[in-house]
């Protein structure tokens, strides 16, 4: 590989602090890595620009330069990565930016305001990256030309509005002497509303035409274990005619704890199919979606996987003694900061699912993942707090753990809490709804200690912008916890004549009524976990 490289999202809530990237780089430096990309949406300082990242923790000039020479100095090129059409949420908000909003989060194409803009991008990137390489982004923007854009010029093809602003940005990015790269997904999205087609055809000479010779595609997939799937649509990008990057997944942005198993299966993959298609520069993604709870650190045993498959020296007793030369900890030990994001034994253990989320914020009365859950997930969470509590004391990772630990301390006892409440309320028996009430005061406690080893997690690895949302959502659990105790005590006592949500029948959230429990993915936290208002 010309390029192996690790991807830190800096924008999805958290924005590392720089020690704390420098420390990652220090590791990717022992395990062969050479890139960075850093990953910033807003999260930059801009001159001129004062709501570009306002109150979102972004980065001075002079930490970006400090992180570079850094870098340098190991031997890693510091890449920057940023976004020039959609994944503008910080700046969207703010009436400064819009004039050159189209929908969503996306910019509006063809507005001068909105070059402006992004001419003031790489600008800042230019005079504080040594690199010349950058990634421009240009991914997800699924509504694009469906909002002001629409209203300003009627319909447009979505190929024709990105082959347009494609070239005024590679256009632009030339002028600072920037070698662009860009996510591929668009194109398949506006060929055939695919973003991860097989069909190699996708690729024809009308979208060829809308990427501009200077920008390099950037493939992008996390999403299967399967090399045959990798080889078609790395088939399908090269008719592209040009080299492209491929970008992998080491899988933090679930919830609160990592997928490092099933990260190494979709590496492992992955990256026999770059070898085998001639792809040579690949890196893989850190992404932090809807609040990046995961630590940094906890994905280390599939970076160590991916750089000894790299290596081409990825048996398990090879992997095994890279890790443990790597941390000091055994490669098994480490892994059980997986778990509660697993829970269930055998093939759930290769799937992207997270119980460590939806457990924890599934309500004790409205009950929406009730139809789901297992009640032996119960003493898997308490086995696994057990055998965390055995790595705390590890000073360089011992906290790490003793959050997930406390996490499933919370999850042990939140488990079955709104099944045996619900039971209890329809069996008619009071004196056990006083017992749980109870227990919904222990689950407040536990999830108030929870919180407080998150902030040591989140303070020793980012800024303290974006913290603000865990406060807001767990202190609300723990909140909401005892004003359902308060209720429970009040019917058990004969002062209320019914609590009105035990008095729902519980619905499948998938619509898949009578498959019994089983994991899902459910991620965004203002759609499954409040109501929306």
């Amino acid at each position: 590989m010309k390029t192996a490289g690790l991807m830190i999202d800096c924008s999805r809530n958290a924005v590392r602090k720089p020690e704390a990237v420098k420390r990652m780089a220090d590791i990717m430096s022992r395990l062969g890595f050479n890139a960075l990309l850093l990953y910033t949406e807003d999260t930059y300082e801009i001159e001129g620009e004062p709501y570009f990242g306002y109150l979102r923790g972004r980065y001075t000039k002079a930490e970006l330069r400090d992180m570079d020479d850094y870098c340098a100095g190991l031997g890693i090129e510091l890449i920057p990565c940023i976004q020039t059409l959609a994944h503008l949420n910080g700046i969207v908000r703010w009436r400064e930016y819009e004039d050159i909003t189209d929908v969503n989060d996306i910019l509006l194409a063809g507005e001068e305001k909105t070059y402006k803009l992004i001419r003031k991008m790489f600008k800042t990137v230019s005079e504080t990256f040594t690199s010349g390489k950058i990634h421009i982004g240009m991914d997800e923007a699924w509504m694009l030309g469906a909002g002001k854009y629409l209203r300003k010029n009627g319909y447009t093809p979505q190929l024709e509005i990105m082959k347009a602003h494609l070239a005024r940005v590679s256009e632009l990015a030339a002028e600072y002497g920037l070698e662009p790269m860009m996510w591929s997904d668009m194109f398949f999205q506006a060929a055939v509303g695919e973003a991860l087609s097989e069909d190699a055809d996708v690729i024809d000479d009308a979208v060829r035409a809308a990427m501009p010779e200077n920008i390099t595609p950037v493939y992008w997939d996390y999403y299967s274990t399967d090399k045959t799937h990798y080889d078609n649509v790395m088939k399908a990008h090269k008719r592209f005619g040009k080299p492209f990057w491929f970008a992998g997944g080491l899988w933090t942005w679930t919830g609160f704890t990592p997928h490092n198993l099933y990260s190494m299966r979709a590496s492992s993959a992955a990256l026999k199919s770059c070898m085998e298609n001639g792809v040579e520069n690949v890196f893989f993604t850190m992404w932090g979606d809807d609040g990046a709870e995961t630590s940094m650190f906890s994905i280390l045993p599939s970076l160590c996987y991916v750089s000894q498959v790299i290596k081409g020296d990825d048996g398990d007793d090879a992997i095994k003694r890279a890790f443990k030369e790597l941390t000091g900890i055994e490669l098994e030990s480490f892994l059980n900061i997986d778990i509660p994001g697993i829970t269930f034994e055998g093939e759930n253990k290769n799937k992207t699912v997270n119980p460590d989320k939806y457990t924890l914020y599934n309500d004790c009365f409205l009950g929406i993942f009730d139809s789901i859950v297992n009640r032996g997930n119960t003493e898997i969470y308490r086995e696994t707090s057990r055998r965390l509590s055995k790595l705390e004391d590890n000073g360089e990772y011992g906290y790490i753990f003793k959050t997930v630990r406390s996490l499933c301390d919370v999850l042990e006892v939140k488990n079955e809490l709104g099944l045996n409440i619900r039971d209890a309320y329809r069996a008619g028996d009071k004196i056990r709804l006083g017992g749980l009430a109870e227990e919904c005061r222990r689950a407040a406690g536990l999830a108030e200690a929870f919180l407080e080893n998150l902030r040591v997690q989140w303070y020793r690895e980012n800024k303290p912008f974006g913290f603000e949302v865990q406060e807001t959502r767990i202190g609300g659990l723990a909140c909401r916890l005892r004003s359902c105790a308060v209720r429970l005590e009040l019917y058990a006592d004969g002062q209320t004549e019914k609590i009105d949500e035990l008095e729902e029948d519980i619905l499948d959230p998938e619509c898949d009524a009578g498959s019994g429990p089983r994991e899902i993915w459910a991620t965004p936290w203002n759609k499954y976990f409040v109501n929306i208002i």
